[in-house]
């Protein structure tokens, strides 16, 4: 009894200690992101990128600088790229900004003549007045955040240079380290690709309907592909407004507009992601969802697309403990104690 009592409170101040911890760190997290949010990123890049660097030393046998110098032009090179396309898409959304409002507040117009013909009143001026005035502080918020990520990419690169020269390319990585680094490495490669496909299916298919800024939709199912579930619908959903106004009087249109990205979506994410991934990160849906929400209240954008990845990093680190296995296994879905079923025969 007093053995079991014991271990109860053992267990009671585990869990409380627990809790402070992972408020301290939300706190650390939240107070620090101006730098923590460059630095994780380039940690990312570096696990990316290193298996070059280390091929070009080990076994061709090129001086260290020579090879970090390559990877680094690598790493500028797609982050230029990067910049580049979210460059232009902020542009194209700034320049397109009153064009999508005015769309949003006639659609807000259609769906309220339509409840009106039910029978339902309501106030249609002031909700659509309301629409069509904030939708550009939105667009330009939003425009904002994507910026900043891109202005951060400088100091990104120069965490990039550090981590790069302190590796040791003769030294193989063991144990939980290698561990995480193979699984960041290929969730990144993986989806990195995933939504390339994803952003150039939809671009394609959008603009064969003949919708208008196709490629700038086809662009955002590119970057919305790195916020795992949300994304996607989010990314399906944008052309509503432009697909009422160019097609108000052919709503089978609409519905394509809306239905072969979300279908595209829907292959890729429950069919081609968990094969290309194999085992995957072993995260369960609902463990990944409040991985967004979380990194998300923190980070913002940039942490929602690198929830996945750093819950990953978490599950893995909980497991290797005794005393935090079973919250490893519970991000993982499986609940303690539990026993898959007999197969029926």
């Amino acid at each position: 009894m007093n053995t079991n009592l014991r271990e109860e409170q053992v267990w009671l101040a585990v869990g409380s200690l627990m809790i402070l911890a992972t408020v301290a760190l939300a706190g650390g997290l939240f107070y620090t992101r101006a730098v923590m949010i460059p630095f994780v990123m380039a940690i990312f890049i570096t696990t990316a990128v290193s298996p070059t660097v280390d091929q070009m030393v080990v076994r061709w046998h090129v001086p260290g600088w020579i090879a970090i110098s390559l990877s680094l032009i690598l790493v500028l090179a797609i982050l230029m790229l990067l910049g580049a396309a979210l460059a232009l898409t902020v542009q194209t959304i700034l320049n397109t900004a009153d064009e999508y409002s005015d769309q949003v507040a006639k659609l807000g117009r259609h769906m309220f003549a339509e409840l009106h013909s039910h029978g339902m009143k309501l106030d249609e001026a002031q909700v659509s007045n309301k629409l069509k005035a904030q939708l550009p502080d939105l667009i330009t918020t939003a425009a904002g955040t994507v910026t900043s990520i891109v202005s951060d990419g400088i100091l990104v690169l120069f965490f990039v240079i550090f981590l790069l020269s302190g590796r040791d390319p003769h030294q193989r990585q063991t144990g939980i380290y290698a561990e995480i680094e193979a699984a960041i490495r290929e969730y990144i490669v993986t989806k990195t690709a995933i939504s390339a496909v994803a952003g150039v299916l939809v671009g394609t298919i959008l603009w064969l309907l003949g919708l208008k800024m196709a490629a700038l939709f086809g662009l955002l199912a590119f970057l919305f592909n790195f916020i795992p579930n949300v994304g996607p619908i989010v990314a399906s959903l944008l052309p509503i407004p432009i697909a009422f106004a160019q097609f108000e009087d052919r709503l089978w249109m609409v519905l394509l507009v809306v239905g072969l990205p979300g279908c595209v979506h829907m292959t890729i994410g429950n069919f081609v992601e968990p094969r290309l991934m194999g085992r995957g990160l072993e995260l369960h849906p609902v463990a990944v969802l409040l991985a967004l929400a979380l990194l998300g209240l923190l980070w913002g954008v940039v942490g929602m697309v690198l929830a996945v990845p750093i819950a990953a990093m978490v599950r893995i680190v909980l497991s290797r403990f005794t005393t935090t296995r079973a919250l490893g296994e519970l991000l993982a879905g499986r609940l303690p104690g539990a026993e898959p079923m007999a197969p029926v025969l």
